[in-house]
């Protein structure tokens, strides 16, 4: 009988090891804070048999024991190292084993006394890491059946607390790292958008709208997309990349990217100045004829001179006006009428005379060449300037030392521009080589591009638009239909607006 309860007890101490062994495993493999203190807890439980645990983790700052995950407790527990229990364990590094907790006055029955529980056995040890240092305390309380903690449960407990040490310092590392890239990613998306404030909001509404595109797409159950899959850190990866896609117009000319019309402000100051001068000319000019004309016909003929040149100066005033006002309209970034270029051409032969005599153009070469853009604001010149940003986000996000689960953000931000028909830029790649992830983000970004309120050179458009405007760039080839029809079939600015209202 002794050998069969010795051989009981050994299988049992075997069986706890084994799982001592893969709750370290579990523990290793866990990054989540949130998801690896309950299985702390869980397992500690479980291997000394008690009816409920607690763990506390040191805060050196505040020279504090905190806990969110106390069993029987919904909120967080804070107390000082050195008060009650589990703080002298943390302030001294010794175990305490209590078989009677009510004889014990070290005990605080005040949880007892507000949760309605009663404590009985407790055991409480300090957690370690491979410096020896007390990162944090378990405590376990009430051994099933009536029992009281022994010594292998001591020594049980001391193991598991020192692998859940190592697991807790490692999730708090990750943690910290996931801070630190949120942090960064928020800093550039502020620096970004302090370059451009016309599009503030722009990539977080991208960023929203592709990933829940992503999430709408692991639902979809035919076509080329059926099968696909973004497990958390790929969503993670994906967020990042739609946030950033934009970081490279750090790079570019603030002027280039706040252009709202087709000349600069400065440029526009000068013209409209000119056309003062002009005035200014005519007026000269009338006076000039008026003293001519009294000259010829003498002074009697004064009143009839004035009539006649008041008239002349007025009909030439208003012709200078109407050609000021054209120039301010093709100024502005709307497609003119037919014939409005030709116009334009017209309008180059016009001269006025300076404050030396001298005979200038009243519209300048270049002046024309910027007011005959077709589309937009922005000149070739300055159109190829706004897309090197591409290039530019490329540079940037490469030289950032991304974790291998994040290291494919800069290739996914820089196919954002590309097409399915090999006319995007920067590099006029081919569909095959486009990551799916770029795709969809072409999608959202030309969406809000499209229907964003604060863009000074265009009104927004409705959703219907956006979307028949989608559908053409998707028929002609250039967008991807399949990813499309999932974004318009799934409701998915629907739901993030819905989601952003909360």
């Amino acid at each position: 009988m002794l050998f069969q309860s010795d051989d009981t007890a050994l299988t049992r101490r075997l069986l706890k090891l084994t799982s001592l062994l893969d709750v370290a495993k579990a523990m290793s493999a866990e990054r989540d804070l949130d998801l690896l203190l309950p299985l702390i807890l869980y397992e500690a439980s479980k291997v000394v048999e008690a009816d409920r645990c607690s763990l506390f983790i040191m805060d050196r700052e505040r020279n504090e024991l905190w806990s969110k995950v106390a069993q029987g407790s919904k909120n967080e527990i804070r107390l000082p190292v050195g008060s009650g229990i589990a703080g002298q364990v943390a302030s001294t590094g010794a175990v305490i084993n209590i078989p009677d907790a009510y004889a014990d006055e070290r005990f605080n029955r005040s949880f007892d006394t507000s949760s309605g529980y009663h404590t009985q056995t407790i055991l409480c040890v300090p957690m370690r890491d491979a410096s020896g240092e007390v990162t944090g305390v378990i405590q376990a309380l009430n051994k099933r059946n009536g029992r009281i903690f022994d010594a292998e449960d001591e020594e049980l407990l001391l193991a598991l607390g020192a692998n859940a040490a190592g697991a807790i310092e490692n999730a708090l590392l990750h943690e910290e790292i996931n801070r630190l890239f949120e942090g960064f990613v928020s800093a550039s998306v502020v620096a970004i958008e302090a370059r451009d404030p016309s599009t503030a909001g722009h990539s977080e509404r991208v960023a929203n709208l592709t990933v829940e595109l992503a999430h709408a797409l692991e639902h979809t159950a035919t076509g080329p997309y059926a099968n696909i899959r973004f497990s958390p850190m790929e969503l993670q990866e994906l967020r990042y990349a739609s946030l950033l896609h934009d970081f490279g117009k750090v790079g570019v000319r603030e002027a280039v990217l706040v252009k709202a019309e087709k000349l600069y402000p400065h440029e526009l100051d000068m013209l409209r100045a000119r056309f003062q001068v002009a005035r200014k000319d005519l007026q000269l000019q009338s006076y000039r004829r008026r003293l001519t004309a009294v000259k010829l016909r003498g002074d009697k003929a004064l009143p009839e001179i004035e009539a006649e040149e008041e008239e002349r100066l007025g009909e030439e005033l208003k012709r200078l006006d109407e050609v000021l006002e054209f120039t301010l309209t093709c100024n502005r970034p709307t497609v003119l009428a037919q014939g409005g270029f030709e116009r334009l051409q017209e309008l180059a032969q016009l001269t006025y005379t300076d404050a030396f005599g001298q005979e200038r153009p009243l519209l300048q070469t270049p002046e024309i060449r910027s007011l005959s853009i077709t589309r937009g604001t922005l000149s070739a010149e300055e159109r190829r300037e706004i897309e090197s940003h591409v290039d530019h986000t490329y540079r940037f996000l490469s030289q950032i030392p991304w974790t291998r689960t994040l290291r494919r953000v800069p290739e996914i931000a820089y196919a954002h521009h590309e097409k399915l028909d090999g006319t995007g830029y920067p590099r006029a790649i081919p569909s095959k080589t486009i990551p799916v992830q770029s795709k969809m983000m072409a999608i959202t970004d030309i969406y809000d591009a499209l229907t964003a309120s604060d863009r000074p050179y265009k009104k927004a458009v409705p959703h219907t638009l956006a979307i028949d405007i989608l559908s053409r760039e998707a028929n002609s080839g250039q967008l991807d239909k399949e990813l499309l029809t999932v974004f318009t079939e799934a409701e998915v600015v629907r739901k993030v607006t819905a989601r952003a209202k909360k």
